[in-house]
């Protein structure tokens, strides 16, 4: 043993050596315990982003901001429960007045959350099948895209069990994928051939997970397999949040653990927040063979490694 350890141990009272012992391993312990642990993916294709909203999400609020985010909930209610309405009317109208309503009813869910929106670029095709693909941030960016092309979404399953926004996205006809399981993929990606082959818009967020904002995730490969095999277009767009005339705003994102109503309740109470939706060219069928190419070609900007959420797409 050692002189020291000896010397020591001749100095402390009867058992206190052991309750050193017992407190040095409960505080090596603690410390193991505080150090953050990697996000551990819970499948081997579908993508995980670490993140929590105390770390890449930046909100700021006061008290004065409280009474007009009530106001913004209690309309943006309202809006989903008149779509809710609607929607069995919006069945018995033709496709292209349908469309416009879906369209306008969007924008509305998006002005009722206190968020103006503008869109750039080229235009979107207005009918026949179409891939339309985009980074995702935020719950908001699906009544983005619809405000552009309504198309029926690619929706994890657990969506369907969401407040009113479940039963709403269940009812437009969103094609719901259980991503834990790999052994339905080529199902999946049939489904959405299928669809496309159809006629139907399809909307798809291939980077698996929602980010930030600040940084974005690469886009996954097995979605743009359905654009391969059914031989339409693929449609890419960028999303991006921000303060009117300032610097982006993480405040959208819906990240990390985080709740969909603190997510929501950061956006109503968000001051002068712009969503951007910036429409890029479309990629023709045909002018890449391989869903490697087409989903490089589809990337709206290089991929940043960054935070983000698991949320709701195919990976592959």
């Amino acid at each position: 043993m050692s002189p020291l350890r000896t010397g020591a141990a001749a100095v402390l009272p009867a058992g206190a050596g052991a309750l050193s012992r017992r407190r040095e391993r409960r505080e090596r312990r603690a410390a193991v315990a505080a150090v953050p642990r990697p996000v551990v993916p819970t499948s081997a294709w579908l993508p995980t982003a670490p993140c929590s909203p105390q770390v890449c999400v930046t909100a700021g609020r006061t008290v004065a901001d409280v009474p007009r985010a009530v106001l913004r909930i209690v309309a943006l209610l309202v809006t989903l429960l008149v779509g809710v309405a609607l929607l069995p009317v919006s069945r018995l109208v033709p496709v292209a007045r349908r469309d416009v309503l879906i369209r306008g009813w969007s924008r509305a869910v998006v002005r009722a959350a206190g968020v103006r929106l503008r869109v750039t670029g080229g235009a979107v095709a207005p009918d026949g099948g179409l891939l339309l693909v985009a980074n995702h941030i935020s719950w908001l960016d699906i009544p983005l895209l619809a405000a552009v092309r309504p198309a029926r979404m690619l929706a994890k399953a657990e969506i369907r069990g969401w407040p009113v926004a479940g039963g709403l996205t269940a009812r437009s006809g969103a094609l719901f994928i259980e991503r834990d399981r790999l052994r339905e993929l080529p199902r999946t990606v049939a489904r959405i051939a299928d669809a496309l082959r159809s006629g139907a818009a399809v909307v798809a967020f291939p980077e698996g997970s929602t980010w930030c904002g600040r940084a974005q995730g690469a886009f996954r490969r097995a979605v743009f397999q359905a654009a391969l095999d059914a031989g339409v277009p693929v449609q890419p767009v960028r999303l991006r949040y921000r303060v009117e005339g300032g610097a982006a705003s993480t405040a959208p994102a819906f990240v990390g653990e985080d709740s969909l109503l603190a997510s929501v309740w950061r956006v109503v109470t968000a001051r002068r927040l712009v969503a951007e939706v910036e429409i890029r060219a479309a990629i023709p069928a045909g002018v890449h063979l391989d869903r490697r190419g087409l989903a490089r070609a589809a990337q709206p900007v290089p991929a940043v490694a960054g935070p983000g959420r698991a949320h709701a797409d195919l990976g592959g």
